[in-house]
C-alpha cells in the first residue's frame, strides 16, 4: 500500500513539474497554451503570448510584445522595444514595464506594482494598479472606474526626446488616483469632476464632465 500511495504521489506531481518549465526562444515568438502553467517565459526577437487562464513567473522579450490573455497570471512583465497588453481580469502580481512601447489593462486586469515606460501610451479601462504609473513622453489615460493606489509621475526628459510635445494625462469618470501626481515636464491634465486625485505637483488640473475631453 505504501509503494502504491508512492507511485501515485510521484505521478500526480510529475505533469506539475513538466508543466512548470521555463520557456525561452531566440528570432521567434513563445505562447503557452490557455489554462497552462510555466516558469520565466521569455524570447528575443519575438512576441510572448500568455492563454487565458494560464499561470507563468516572469513574462519578458526583447523586440516583441507580450500579451496576457483573460485571466492569465504573471510574477511580472517587461518589455524592450514592444507593447504589452492585459486583456480582461489578467493579474501580474509584480511590475509591468516596458521601455519602448505602450502598456494597455482591460477591464479588471490588476497589477499589484508599478506600471511604467519611457515612451509609448499608458491605458487602463476599469483597471486596478497597486502602485504607481510612470512614464517620459507616454500619454496616460484613466478609463471610467480605473484605480492607481501609487500616485503618477512623468519624468523630465533627456537627450533627443527633448521637445517633444508635453504628454496628455486623462482621468476618467470616477476614477480614483491615491498619492501625488508628480510632473517634471509639461503635461496637458485633464481631470473628470468625478474623479478623485491627490496632490499635483508642476501642472494645473483642468476640469471636464462627461465621458471624455471635449478637444
Amino acid at each position: 500500500m505504501r509503494f502504491t500511495t508512492l507511485a501515485l504521489a510521484l505521478t500526480l506531481l510529475l505533469p506539475l513539474t513538466a508543466a512548470a518549465q521555463d520557456i525561452s526562444k531566440v528570432n521567434g515568438s513563445v505562447s503557452v497554451d490557455a489554462g497552462q502553467h510555466a516558469g520565466d517565459v521569455h524570447s528575443v526577437n519575438g512576441s510572448v503570448n500568455i492563454g487565458d487562464g494560464a499561470v507563468v513567473q516572469d513574462a519578458k522579450t526583447v523586440n516583441g510584445s507580450v500579451h496576457l490573455g483573460a485571466k492569465a497570471q504573471a510574477a511580472s512583465v517587461r518589455a524592450v522595444n514592444g507593447a504589452e497588453t492585459l486583456a480582461q481580469g489578467a493579474q501580474v502580481r509584480g511590475d509591468v514595464s516596458s521601455t519602448n512601447g505602450g502598456i494597455s489593462l482591460a477591464s479588471d486586469a490588476d497589477v499589484s506594482g508599478n506600471v511604467a515606460n519611457v515612451n509609448g501610451s499608458i491605458r487602463l479601462d476599469r483597471a486596478h494598479v497597486g502602485g504607481g504609473l510612470e512614464t517620459t513622453n507616454g500619454d496616460i489615460t484613466l478609463g471610467e472606474g480605473a484605480r492607481v493606489d501609487g500616485g503618477i509621475v512623468v519624468n523630465e526628459q533627456h537627450g533627443w526626446s527633448i521637445g517633444s510635445r508635453p504628454p496628455r494625462v486623462i482621468i476618467g469618470p470616477h476614477a480614483v488616483v491615491r498619492g501625488t501626481l508628480d510632473f517634471h515636464r509639461e503635461v496637458v491634465l485633464e481631470v473628470s469632476d468625478s474623479a478623485q486625485i491627490g496632490p499635483v505637483k508642476g501642472a494645473t488640473p483642468v476640469r471636464f464632465s462627461g465621458a471624455q475631453p471635449l478637444n
